[in-house]
């Protein structure tokens, strides 16, 4: 079965461990507590000791316990946890695995929320240091004794930049350091991150996977390449059983047992829903922000675009080598930035809305929302101008949407 490819996979993904009474989806199991015929068992779903269990639905469901397989199999790793949201995946990342006093080096280009955690961090005792990833000799010159995460994103939203993955990768190899990369907006359809040495993947669901803007979500993967064994803080209590499951052990227990950040079975199931047609939307969106951009590039109201697949992109060589396409996210800058929201005002098909990854185009100005709170300073640091628009591109007719921005672009403002 694993030679199948991986949209025939995803498709039958919760057919192999076997569904009740002969559904064909896994069903919504909305029970909080689970019982056991044997005391014995009920303490070794507590203890580890027995796979499988469930004993109380903050920890897990059997409905997400059957997207966390799916989501293993589509980041080709070795276990998932799910969360409410991506933010709670990464927040549980960062708060279960650092201690005050640990260091973390960030490309400098990370979304809004996760740079405001990076402040949180910083309030706990664990030093950041952000750096331009696309330089590998940036990331190495950053590092620290205290070192234990270096984090990426796989295209940075909403600047599109893309950092040296492969390079990066290698370097944490070399330093025992945990390599950290979220994928939410490539997908695993797009691009594994455990190709290039990552040890967790962090996707946020809502976004690229589930595809649909009905369902909050976020999963961290480990992909198997990190040696939890060398890593410091994995607390004694989880220490036993397979080293390869320690990470996740840890994850788990503290981001959904103590933390409380769990994905609901009415979520979880909208997700995996959403993610069986992945491939297919984006192949499609894909392609269809590919025309926009270049259409974009071309228009004289139009100062410069982002987009990875375009010749004109800096880090377009290494998109090429990393992944399958240029997925659905395209920046851009118009000339006069004092037309940016009569323009907006005027597109008609896409919705103005915050939000990516879903089956409609939605777009936004980004300074002054997403990015507002971080302020003109951290905006200017990050490249973000006043003037850019954020376009997360749907499954509309490519023709459509270029007509669209045609006439907001070319139109008299009233």
């Amino acid at each position: 079965m694993t030679d199948r490819n991986p949209t025939t996979e995803n498709l039958h993904s919760d057919r192999h461990f076997g569904v009740e009474h002969g559904g064909i989806h896994k069903p919504i199991h909305p029970s909080v507590q689970y019982g056991f015929e044997r005391v014995e068992d009920l303490i070794g779903v507590f203890q580890g000791t027995l796979k499988g269990g469930f004993n109380y639905a903050r920890q897990g469901t059997p409905t997400s316990a059957a997207l966390e397989s799916k989501l293993t199999r589509l980041e080709g790793g070795v276990g998932t946890v799910t969360f409410s949201t991506g933010m709670a995946a990464l927040s549980a990342v960062f708060l279960t695995l650092l201690r005050s006093g640990d260091h973390v080096v960030s490309s400098r280009y990370v979304f809004g929320n996760t740079n405001s955690l990076f402040g949180t961090l910083q309030g706990l005792g664990v030093a950041v240091s952000k750096v331009d990833a696309g330089s590998v000799a940036a990331v190495e010159a950053a590092l620290q004794p205290t070192t234990r995460i270096v984090f990426v994103e796989t295209i940075a939203n909403p600047g599109t930049q893309v950092p040296d993955l492969a390079a990066i990768g290698a370097l944490c190899r070399e330093r025992g350091i945990l390599y950290v990369v979220d994928n939410t907006i490539t997908s695993p359809a797009l691009f594994k991150p455990g190709s290039v040495g990552a040890g967790l993947v962090v996707n946020s669901l809502t976004k690229t996977i589930a595809g649909h803007g009905s369902a909050l979500g976020g999963a961290v993967t480990d992909t198997g390449c990190f040696d939890w064994q060398a890593f410091p803080n994995i607390v004694d209590s989880y220490r036993h059983g397979d080293p390869a499951q320690w990470g996740l052990a840890q994850i788990r227990k503290k981001g959904l047992r103590d933390m409380g950040g769990t994905l609901s079975s009415e979520q979880a199931h909208r997700i995996s829903v959403g993610a069986e047609t992945l491939a297919l939307r984006v192949q499609q969106t894909s392609a269809t922000a590919l025309t926009l951009a270049r259409h974009l590039e071309s228009h004289p109201a139009v100062a410069a675009v982002r987009y990875p697949w375009l010749e004109s992109h800096p880090q377009h060589a290494m998109a090429r080598k990393h992944f399958a396409a240029g997925s659905w996210l395209v920046s851009f800058e118009l000339r006069d930035v004092q037309t940016m929201l009569g323009v907006i005002n005027r597109l008609r098909i896409p919705i103005k809305a915050t939000g990516m990854g879903d089956t409609r185009t939605l777009v936004i100005p980004v300074a002054p929302t997403i990015f507002w709170e971080a302020g003109a300073e951290v905006r200017a640091e990050m490249g973000i101008a006043d003037g850019l628009i954020r376009v997360s591109v749907g499954l509309e007719d490519a023709n459509d949407l270029l007509e669209d921005f045609d006439q907001a672009l070319s139109a008299r403002a009233p």
